[in-house]
């Protein structure tokens, strides 16, 4: 019953205070690893090899000090419940991806494709003068479901405050290096693999939820026919998954710093309008909605 009051009330404090203006965690967190990059990325003699090895010391050194300490704080206790809804309100972003998504739905509406276009830039790593605005936005809404929601709450389902931790500073560490650019093609090599494997289950509940919430047939048969062909292992499933549950058609070419990038097309259906881009976000609050039942409904026939 600790987790599902625990997850709730991290659920709400999301909802009802975003994230955290000052003092995020994650912010400070990314100026270690920027520092630490600084350190152990060394010179352009190294090997690819010695890049890669510097690499998983720098994810070891970020991730294990980090998840012992939420694993040492819960164990403490009367401090178990307080550090599981910090932890677990730290890794969320629900809120946060609502508000970015509204505010291209609220551009658009308005008839502001510019400040459209500038908004779904800060949701998606594609050029910004290039990117389709409602596809960009709806498809980062779908991967993001995964990413900073359902993953988040998987974790901390399966292991607590240390399994949510690691989980959102893996994430965070493959935003920053898990480039298959040169200069992160090896270095980021560690950072990027981790995310794969903590996101291997996630991503697949997700596009089950999406699936059951959904256009059901359509959604499993994109999931299997489609996701194969995406270049992630596991944005695949939940694109595919959730395109198909929408009755949308996503995906296609986008360019990323200035180079063209090949993608499948994603899901089966009509083009989307702005219109979609809530009922994407609707998507992924029936799913929040539907995991806090399952988890809830778990806990009190265990009670």
């Amino acid at each position: 019953m600790t987790t599902a009051a625990i997850i709730t009330t991290a659920l709400l404090c999301d909802w009802l205070f975003g994230e955290p203006r000052r003092w995020h965690p994650l912010v400070g967190f990314g100026w270690l690893v920027r520092t630490l990059e600084g350190r152990l990325y060394g010179g352009p003699g190294l090997t690819p090899a010695g890049r890669r090895w510097r690499g998983v010391a720098a994810v070891a050194l970020l991730l294990i000090p980090a998840a012992g300490l939420a694993a040492g704080l819960a164990a403490l206790p009367y401090l178990a419940w307080p550090v599981g809804v910090l932890a677990l309100y730290a890794a969320l972003g629900y809120r946060s991806l609502h508000e970015h998504a509204q505010a291209v739905f609220t551009a658009l509406s308005a008839g502001n494709e510019p400040e459209a276009r500038r908004r779904a830039s800060y949701m998606v790593s594609r050029d910004e003068q290039t990117l389709d605005i409602v596809p960009a936005t709806i498809e980062s809404v779908l991967e993001n479901g995964n990413d900073a929601v359902f993953g988040a709450l998987f974790w901390f389902a399966i292991v607590g405050a240390p399994g949510v931790v690691l989980y959102r500073l893996a994430n965070t560490l493959d935003a920053m290096w898990g480039y298959r650019n040169e200069r992160y093609r090896f270095f980021g090599w560690a950072a990027a693999r981790l995310d794969d494997v903590l996101n291997y289950i996630p991503a697949r509940l997700t596009a089950c939820t999406y699936a059951l919430l959904g256009a059901t047939s359509t959604a499993l048969a994109c999931w299997r026919a489609q996701a194969p062909h995406c270049e992630s292992p596991n944005a695949g499933p939940v694109m595919a998954a959730g395109a198909g549950a929408l009755g949308l058609v996503l995906g296609g070419p986008a360019r990323y710093g200035g180079q063209w990038r090949t993608r499948p097309t994603l899901g089966s259906g009509r083009t989307p309008g702005p219109d979609d881009v809530t009922r994407a976000l609707a998507l992924i609050r029936h799913g929040v909605w539907l995991w806090a039942g399952i988890i809830l409904g778990g806990a009190l026939l265990h009670a």
